[in-house]
């Protein structure tokens, strides 16, 4: 495929999964039209070759395909249907591809409404593997969407992940979102509490996915997480507060239908306690500060 067949994509949201995204696309060749509040994060991918838009109708009706990488339900409804949203210049020829994390019911409404006003398609597209995957495009998306507008956003797509599935209509794919934070959650707070247990004993922790590995408690969060945490590294991949809202949705999603989950609570209070400590906008690593009096 030259340059010139290639699909053009919106970027709208350039926090650090947008900008990760935004980044890889245009490695791949893609063109890449962003749009952000904030002209700082515009401007670094500006500098990589992405082309500036001045809201998020200039980057839709530039692209073919518009992603967006935003951090609720509210700033998604905002981006679209919003002054200068998405709505104002979308077309049945067009596809959003949302790779937000937000409630299920809300993708929902939104892209039934952005379909029934414009006839533009919405795929849900959330992902697992963060910025790192995003770079090498590795990432693990769930869509969520009919079968061919699920089946189109792989113009995109495959140029950022290593597993796309389909899960089901629309609401699907972050529907598995969320089972995938509540797992992930879990995971981060076991390798928290595995490393302060191995300092007690006076293991060295970095050590431990290597002994670990190939036995059941193995996982790419031990492996890829355990020495971060261990080397206290904060070096951005994920926020605390981020992982907070996720389980917050969780927690509201089983309420609907009285499922019980009682360790999720749990977890979400821990994470509560961290954002309440003031650390929410730090790196998950972060959540060794549970045991190190919230000090660096």
């Amino acid at each position: 495929m030259t340059a010139k067949d290639l699909p053009s994509v919106g970027v709208v949201g350039a926090g650090i999964m947008g900008t990760a995204i935004a980044t890889r696309l245009l490695e791949r060749g893609l063109p890449v039209y962003v749009y952000d509040l904030d002209a700082a994060k515009v401007a670094g991918l500006a500098a990589k070759g992405a082309i500036v838009a001045t809201s998020a109708a200039d980057s839709t009706a530039a692209a073919d395909f518009v992603i967006l990488s935003l951090n609720s339900a509210a700033i998604v409804r905002a981006a679209v249907f919003g002054a200068n949203g998405v709505a104002e210049a979308a077309s049945p020829g067009k596809l959003l591809i949302d790779m937000s994390s937000i409630d299920p019911k809300a993708t929902v409404e939104l892209a039934e409404k952005l379909r029934a006003e414009t006839g533009m398609g919405w795929v849900d597209a959330p992902l697992s593997g963060g910025a790192p995957a995003a770079a090498k495009g590795t990432l693990t998306v769930m869509a969520g969407g009919s079968a061919e507008n699920v089946t189109r956003a792989r113009e995109v797509m495959d140029h950022l992940c290593a597993n796309y599935t389909h899960m089901g209509p629309s609401g699907a794919g972050q529907t598995t979102k969320l089972i995938n934070q509540l797992l992930c959650a879990f995971a981060f707070q076991a390798v928290a509490e595995a490393v302060k247990l191995a300092e007690a004993g006076g293991v060295d922790a970095t050590r431990i996915p290597a002994a670990l590995a190939g036995g059941r408690a193995d996982g790419r969060i031990l492996q890829e997480f355990m020495p971060k945490f261990a080397r206290r590294d904060y070096t951005p991949t994920g926020r605390i507060d981020n992982m907070l809202k996720d389980l917050e949705a969780v927690q509201a999603f089983a309420a609907v239908g009285r499922t019980p989950l009682p360790v999720t609570g749990l977890i979400t209070e821990l994470h509560r306690l961290m954002v309440a400590a003031g650390i929410g906008g730090e790196d998950t690593a972060a959540m060794m500060m549970q045991f190190d009096g919230f000090k660096r």
